[in-house]
Protein backbone atom coordinates (compact mmCIF):
# COMPACT_ATOMS: atom_id res chain seq x y z
CA UNK A 1 0.00 0.00 0.00
CA UNK A 2 1.65 3.54 -0.90
CA UNK A 3 -0.18 4.91 2.25
CA UNK A 4 2.71 4.82 4.81
CA UNK A 5 1.14 5.14 7.90
CA UNK A 6 -2.64 3.29 8.91
CA UNK A 7 -4.84 3.28 12.23
CA UNK A 8 -7.02 0.39 13.51
CA UNK A 9 -10.52 1.67 14.29
CA UNK A 10 -12.40 -0.25 16.55
CA UNK A 11 -16.28 0.26 18.00
CA UNK A 12 -17.07 -2.30 20.33
CA UNK A 13 -21.45 -3.12 20.77
CA UNK A 14 -23.01 -5.46 22.32
CA UNK A 15 -23.87 -7.55 19.41
CA UNK A 16 -21.20 -6.58 16.73
CA UNK A 17 -17.34 -5.24 16.66
CA UNK A 18 -16.86 -2.92 14.44
CA UNK A 19 -13.45 -2.74 12.50
CA UNK A 20 -11.58 -0.64 10.05
CA UNK A 21 -8.36 -0.11 8.55
CA UNK A 22 -7.96 4.21 8.75
CA UNK A 23 -5.71 6.40 6.72
CA UNK A 24 -3.88 9.12 8.97
CA UNK A 25 -6.42 11.11 6.41
CA UNK A 26 -9.56 9.93 8.19
CA UNK A 27 -10.40 7.50 4.79
CA UNK A 28 -11.79 4.23 5.08
CA UNK A 29 -9.54 1.84 3.85
CA UNK A 30 -11.29 -1.68 4.47
CA UNK A 31 -13.98 -2.06 7.19
CA UNK A 32 -15.91 -5.26 8.49
CA UNK A 33 -17.69 -6.89 11.67
CA UNK A 34 -17.39 -9.13 13.78
CA UNK A 35 -19.38 -11.10 16.23
CA UNK A 36 -19.20 -9.87 19.93
CA UNK A 37 -18.40 -12.79 22.28
CA UNK A 38 -19.71 -12.19 25.72
CA UNK A 39 -19.18 -15.26 26.81
CA UNK A 40 -16.77 -15.91 29.55
CA UNK A 41 -17.59 -12.19 30.66
CA UNK A 42 -16.03 -11.05 27.57
CA UNK A 43 -12.17 -11.83 27.65
CA UNK A 44 -12.43 -13.62 24.04
CA UNK A 45 -13.34 -10.20 22.27
CA UNK A 46 -9.55 -8.46 21.90
CA UNK A 47 -8.36 -11.76 20.98
CA UNK A 48 -10.94 -12.34 18.24
CA UNK A 49 -10.31 -8.59 17.30
CA UNK A 50 -6.49 -8.95 17.01
CA UNK A 51 -6.71 -12.13 15.23
CA UNK A 52 -9.09 -9.97 12.72
CA UNK A 53 -7.28 -7.17 12.46
CA UNK A 54 -3.94 -9.46 11.56
CA UNK A 55 -6.05 -11.31 9.21
CA UNK A 56 -7.10 -8.22 7.45
CA UNK A 57 -3.57 -6.45 7.55
CA UNK A 58 -2.22 -9.57 5.83
CA UNK A 59 -4.60 -9.84 3.07
CA UNK A 60 -3.77 -6.18 2.19
CA UNK A 61 0.09 -6.54 2.58
CA UNK A 62 0.08 -3.83 5.57
CA UNK A 63 2.86 -4.38 8.07
CA UNK A 64 2.05 -3.84 12.13
CA UNK A 65 5.10 -1.21 11.66
CA UNK A 66 3.01 0.69 9.74
CA UNK A 67 -0.01 0.85 11.62
CA UNK A 68 0.09 4.27 14.19
CA UNK A 69 -2.01 2.47 17.23
CA UNK A 70 -5.30 1.20 17.59
CA UNK A 71 -8.14 3.43 19.06
CA UNK A 72 -11.44 1.95 20.39
CA UNK A 73 -14.50 2.80 21.17
CA UNK A 74 -16.58 1.07 24.22
CA UNK A 75 -19.67 1.33 25.99
CA UNK A 76 -19.97 1.33 29.88
CA UNK A 77 -17.92 3.72 32.52
CA UNK A 78 -14.18 4.11 31.08
CA UNK A 79 -11.38 6.18 32.43
CA UNK A 80 -10.72 9.03 29.81
CA UNK A 81 -6.81 9.36 30.43
CA UNK A 82 -5.89 5.19 30.74
CA UNK A 83 -8.68 3.64 29.11
CA UNK A 84 -9.22 1.37 31.97
CA UNK A 85 -12.43 -0.06 32.02
CA UNK A 86 -14.67 0.20 35.49
CA UNK A 87 -17.90 -1.83 33.87
CA UNK A 88 -19.62 -2.48 30.60
CA UNK A 89 -22.66 -3.68 31.55
CA UNK A 90 -24.17 -4.92 28.12
CA UNK A 91 -20.09 -6.32 27.35
CA UNK A 92 -19.59 -8.32 30.72
CA UNK A 93 -16.36 -6.30 31.32
CA UNK A 94 -15.64 -5.36 35.16
CA UNK A 95 -12.19 -3.63 36.71
CA UNK A 96 -10.73 -4.78 33.27
CA UNK A 97 -7.45 -3.61 31.95
CA UNK A 98 -8.57 -3.33 28.11
CA UNK A 99 -5.73 -1.33 26.84
CA UNK A 100 -3.18 -3.60 28.60
CA UNK A 101 -4.36 -6.34 27.49
CA UNK A 102 -4.93 -5.71 23.62
CA UNK A 103 -1.20 -4.13 24.06
CA UNK A 104 0.15 -6.92 25.37
CA UNK A 105 -1.09 -9.45 22.35
CA UNK A 106 -0.69 -6.75 19.72
CA UNK A 107 2.56 -4.76 20.56
CA UNK A 108 0.92 -1.88 19.67
CA UNK A 109 0.01 1.83 21.37
CA UNK A 110 -3.97 1.21 22.26
CA UNK A 111 -6.19 3.86 23.21
CA UNK A 112 -9.69 3.25 24.39
CA UNK A 113 -12.92 5.64 25.24
CA UNK A 114 -16.36 5.65 25.90
CA UNK A 115 -17.58 5.14 22.25
CA UNK A 116 -20.42 7.80 22.66
CA UNK A 117 -17.48 9.71 23.13
CA UNK A 118 -15.47 8.44 20.11
CA UNK A 119 -18.49 8.91 17.79
CA UNK A 120 -18.22 12.48 18.56
CA UNK A 121 -14.39 12.25 17.68
CA UNK A 122 -15.28 10.66 13.97
CA UNK A 123 -18.10 12.93 13.82
CA UNK A 124 -16.47 16.14 13.95
CA UNK A 125 -13.44 14.84 12.02
CA UNK A 126 -14.88 13.82 9.19
CA UNK A 127 -18.85 14.46 9.45
CA UNK A 128 -21.20 17.30 10.54
CA UNK A 129 -19.13 18.79 12.98
CA UNK A 130 -16.49 20.28 9.90
CA UNK A 131 -13.85 20.25 12.84
CA UNK A 132 -15.40 22.66 15.22
CA UNK A 133 -13.53 23.14 18.88
CA UNK A 134 -16.73 23.40 20.54
CA UNK A 135 -19.24 20.31 20.06
CA UNK A 136 -22.18 19.10 21.61
CA UNK A 137 -23.54 15.63 19.93
CA UNK A 138 -26.79 14.01 21.51
CA UNK A 139 -27.50 10.00 20.38
CA UNK A 140 -31.24 9.69 20.07
CA UNK A 141 -31.30 5.17 19.83
CA UNK A 142 -32.69 3.04 22.21
CA UNK A 143 -31.15 5.19 24.75
CA UNK A 144 -29.49 8.71 24.33
CA UNK A 145 -25.97 9.38 24.45
CA UNK A 146 -23.94 11.96 23.65
CA UNK A 147 -20.78 13.21 23.92
CA UNK A 148 -18.98 16.81 24.30
CA UNK A 149 -15.73 18.81 22.97
CA UNK A 150 -14.69 21.72 24.31
CA UNK A 151 -11.59 23.87 23.21
CA UNK A 152 -10.90 20.87 20.99
CA UNK A 153 -10.75 18.19 23.66
CA UNK A 154 -13.21 15.35 24.89
CA UNK A 155 -14.85 16.27 27.68
CA UNK A 156 -14.69 13.82 30.26
CA UNK A 157 -14.87 15.14 33.63
CA UNK A 158 -13.82 14.07 37.10
CA UNK A 159 -14.28 9.98 36.19
CA UNK A 160 -15.44 9.81 33.16
CA UNK A 161 -19.58 10.73 33.53
CA UNK A 162 -19.37 14.20 31.64
CA UNK A 163 -21.83 13.91 28.91
CA UNK A 164 -24.30 11.87 29.77
CA UNK A 165 -27.12 14.04 28.95
CA UNK A 166 -29.44 10.86 28.56
CA UNK A 167 -29.34 10.91 32.68
CA UNK A 168 -29.92 14.86 33.11
CA UNK A 169 -33.41 14.78 34.90
CA UNK A 170 -36.50 16.39 33.13
CA UNK A 171 -39.27 15.33 35.32
CA UNK A 172 -38.86 15.21 39.05
CA UNK A 173 -41.59 12.86 39.12
CA UNK A 174 -41.53 11.00 35.47
CA UNK A 175 -40.85 7.50 34.70
CA UNK A 176 -38.36 4.91 36.03
CA UNK A 177 -34.97 5.05 34.34
CA UNK A 178 -32.45 1.79 33.53
CA UNK A 179 -30.35 4.00 35.30
CA UNK A 180 -32.26 3.03 38.61
CA UNK A 181 -33.55 6.85 38.66
CA UNK A 182 -36.79 8.60 37.39
CA UNK A 183 -37.40 11.05 34.73
CA UNK A 184 -34.34 11.12 32.85
CA UNK A 185 -34.19 12.64 29.17
CA UNK A 186 -33.45 9.16 27.95
CA UNK A 187 -37.23 8.29 28.95
CA UNK A 188 -38.61 10.89 27.04
CA UNK A 189 -36.00 11.39 24.10
CA UNK A 190 -35.18 7.89 22.62
CA UNK A 191 -36.80 5.80 20.65
CA UNK A 192 -38.49 3.46 23.32
CA UNK A 193 -39.35 6.87 25.57
CA UNK A 194 -41.26 8.43 22.38
CA UNK A 195 -43.15 5.00 22.04
CA UNK A 196 -43.23 5.17 25.88
CA UNK A 197 -45.08 8.03 25.44
CA UNK A 198 -47.83 7.21 22.51
CA UNK A 199 -48.52 3.52 24.59
CA UNK A 200 -49.02 5.69 27.61
CA UNK A 201 -51.87 7.41 25.56
CA UNK A 202 -53.16 4.57 23.72
CA UNK A 203 -53.47 2.62 27.30
CA UNK A 204 -55.70 5.20 28.61
CA UNK A 205 -58.11 4.42 26.47
CA UNK A 206 -60.02 7.71 25.24
CA UNK A 207 -57.76 8.52 21.80
CA UNK A 208 -58.78 8.86 18.82
CA UNK A 209 -55.37 9.18 17.18
CA UNK A 210 -54.81 6.74 14.60
CA UNK A 211 -51.89 5.45 16.77
CA UNK A 212 -54.18 3.36 18.56
CA UNK A 213 -55.60 2.20 15.28
CA UNK A 214 -52.46 0.87 13.87
CA UNK A 215 -51.71 -0.56 17.35
CA UNK A 216 -54.64 -2.27 17.05
CA UNK A 217 -54.19 -3.93 13.69
CA UNK A 218 -50.22 -4.57 14.03
CA UNK A 219 -49.62 -5.40 18.09
CA UNK A 220 -46.62 -3.17 17.59
CA UNK A 221 -45.47 0.87 17.71
CA UNK A 222 -42.35 1.82 16.35
CA UNK A 223 -41.00 5.65 17.01
CA UNK A 224 -40.90 5.69 13.12
CA UNK A 225 -44.64 5.00 12.89
CA UNK A 226 -45.13 8.09 15.68
CA UNK A 227 -43.40 10.30 13.54
CA UNK A 228 -45.35 9.26 9.90
CA UNK A 229 -48.54 9.98 11.81
CA UNK A 230 -47.11 13.35 12.68
CA UNK A 231 -46.19 13.85 9.55
CA UNK A 232 -49.74 13.18 7.88
CA UNK A 233 -51.10 15.53 10.65
CA UNK A 234 -52.21 12.77 13.98
CA UNK A 235 -52.78 15.50 16.22
CA UNK A 236 -51.66 13.27 19.15
CA UNK A 237 -48.40 11.66 17.06
CA UNK A 238 -47.85 15.40 16.38
CA UNK A 239 -48.09 16.34 19.94
CA UNK A 240 -45.61 13.86 21.18
CA UNK A 241 -43.01 14.81 18.63
CA UNK A 242 -43.28 18.53 19.57
CA UNK A 243 -43.40 17.67 23.45
CA UNK A 244 -39.99 15.52 23.00
CA UNK A 245 -38.18 18.08 20.54
CA UNK A 246 -39.41 20.73 23.05
CA UNK A 247 -37.19 18.99 25.88
CA UNK A 248 -34.65 18.27 23.60
CA UNK A 249 -34.51 22.28 22.69
CA UNK A 250 -34.21 22.76 26.43
CA UNK A 251 -31.89 20.45 27.63
CA UNK A 252 -29.59 22.31 24.05
CA UNK A 253 -29.90 25.58 25.12
CA UNK A 254 -29.34 24.83 28.82
CA UNK A 255 -26.32 23.13 27.64
CA UNK A 256 -25.37 26.36 24.96
CA UNK A 257 -25.26 28.54 28.30
CA UNK A 258 -22.51 26.39 30.12
CA UNK A 259 -20.95 25.38 27.00
CA UNK A 260 -21.37 27.90 24.38
CA UNK A 261 -21.05 25.84 21.37
CA UNK A 262 -20.55 26.65 17.59
CA UNK A 263 -21.77 23.15 16.59
CA UNK A 264 -24.94 20.82 17.61
CA UNK A 265 -24.71 17.22 16.29
CA UNK A 266 -28.61 15.18 16.52
CA UNK A 267 -27.55 11.47 15.31
CA UNK A 268 -28.85 7.67 16.06
CA UNK A 269 -32.03 5.78 15.10
CA UNK A 270 -34.33 8.84 15.99
CA UNK A 271 -32.49 11.34 13.90
CA UNK A 272 -33.73 9.72 10.38
CA UNK A 273 -37.06 11.60 11.26
CA UNK A 274 -34.71 14.21 9.28
CA UNK A 275 -35.90 18.24 9.21
CA UNK A 276 -39.23 16.91 10.83
CA UNK A 277 -37.42 16.63 14.37
CA UNK A 278 -34.76 18.87 13.63
CA UNK A 279 -36.63 21.80 12.88
CA UNK A 280 -38.60 21.36 16.03
CA UNK A 281 -35.48 21.26 18.10
CA UNK A 282 -34.49 24.44 16.49
CA UNK A 283 -37.31 26.33 17.27
CA UNK A 284 -37.58 25.21 20.86
CA UNK A 285 -33.85 25.76 21.58
CA UNK A 286 -34.01 29.17 19.82
CA UNK A 287 -37.06 29.88 22.27
CA UNK A 288 -35.42 28.97 25.17
CA UNK A 289 -31.20 29.80 24.43
CA UNK A 290 -29.56 33.45 24.80
CA UNK A 291 -29.87 35.19 21.73
CA UNK A 292 -26.05 35.16 21.69
CA UNK A 293 -25.63 31.47 22.44
CA UNK A 294 -28.53 30.44 19.52
CA UNK A 295 -27.16 32.52 17.02
CA UNK A 296 -23.58 31.57 16.85
CA UNK A 297 -24.69 27.71 16.69
CA UNK A 298 -25.38 25.76 13.63
CA UNK A 299 -27.19 22.28 14.62
CA UNK A 300 -27.40 19.50 12.00
CA UNK A 301 -28.37 15.96 11.80
CA UNK A 302 -25.27 13.47 12.14
CA UNK A 303 -23.94 12.47 8.85
CA UNK A 304 -21.71 9.40 9.10
CA UNK A 305 -24.24 6.48 10.45
CA UNK A 306 -22.18 2.88 11.85
CA UNK A 307 -18.75 4.46 10.65
CA UNK A 308 -18.40 7.54 13.03
CA UNK A 309 -17.24 4.74 15.81
CA UNK A 310 -14.52 3.56 13.83
CA UNK A 311 -13.19 6.85 12.47
CA UNK A 312 -13.50 8.46 15.98
CA UNK A 313 -11.37 5.82 17.23
CA UNK A 314 -8.64 6.50 14.25
CA UNK A 315 -8.75 10.11 15.73
CA UNK A 316 -7.89 9.39 19.08
CA UNK A 317 -4.74 7.54 18.50
CA UNK A 318 -3.64 10.38 15.89
CA UNK A 319 -4.59 12.79 19.09
CA UNK A 320 -2.88 10.52 21.25
CA UNK A 321 0.59 9.91 18.86
CA UNK A 322 0.99 12.50 16.59
CA UNK A 323 -0.87 15.07 19.39
CA UNK A 324 -3.31 16.96 16.98
CA UNK A 325 -6.64 18.37 18.10
CA UNK A 326 -9.18 20.31 16.36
Amino acid sequence: MTESKWIVGVDVGGTSVKIGIISAKGDIYKKWEIKTDKSNGGQRIMEDVWNSVQQKLSESNISSDNILGIGLGAPGFIDGDTGYIYEAVNIGWKEYDLPGHLKQLSGLPVFVENDANVAVLGENWQGAGRQEKNVIAITLGTGVGGGIIANGEIVNGANGMAGEIGHMTIETAGRPCNCGRAGCLETIASATGIVRQAMELIEAGNSESKLVEHFENHGVLTAKDIFNYASLGDQEASSIVHYTADVLGLVIANMGALLNPSKVLIGGGVSKAGDQLLDAIKASFEKYALERVSSICDMRVAELGNDAGIIGAAFLVKQKVLHVSF
